[in-house]
């Protein structure tokens, strides 16, 4: 498992897509693909907006079974705790539950790039 990630419009798909040899058309995008695509694609954009809408469904993410049915993965992430704390309870409960997956999978995961103004560093390795 990989975890890519950095502010909004940075350049981290793009980045990923070229680091990792991932066509675009091999990429998932977070925010509309079916929820099992998680477990089936190679790379997965927008992993942020896949958590929201998890959260809007009342589903549950399990580490657990990414490892088992798609542990190559690699995950493109926004850093959203960086910024103002939102005002809705709902957006609050987003950050942190996206925050602490990310957390979750950072320990996971085999490296652990940030990208900023389209340059990845990498501060995970192994």
């Amino acid at each position: 498992m990989m975890l890519v990630t950095g502010g909004c419009f940075q350049g981290k798909t793009q980045y990923a897509c070229k680091t990792f040899g991932v066509s675009e058309e091999e990429a998932a995008d977070g925010a509309v693909c079916p929820m099992e695509e998680l477990y089936q694609t190679k790379l997965l954009y927008h992993f942020h907006e896949y958590i929201q809408r998890m959260m809007k469904a009342g589903q549950e993410f399990s580490m657990e079974r990414l490892k088992e049915e798609n542990p190559k993965v690699i995950l493109v992430t926004n850093e959203l705790g960086c910024g103002v704390v939102p005002v809705d309870q709902f957006d609050r409960a987003y950050r942190e539950k996206t925050g602490r997956i990310c957390c979750q999978i950072a320990r996971e995961a085999v490296q652990v790039h940030r990208v900023v103004c389209g340059i990845g560093t990498v501060i995970k390795d192994g």
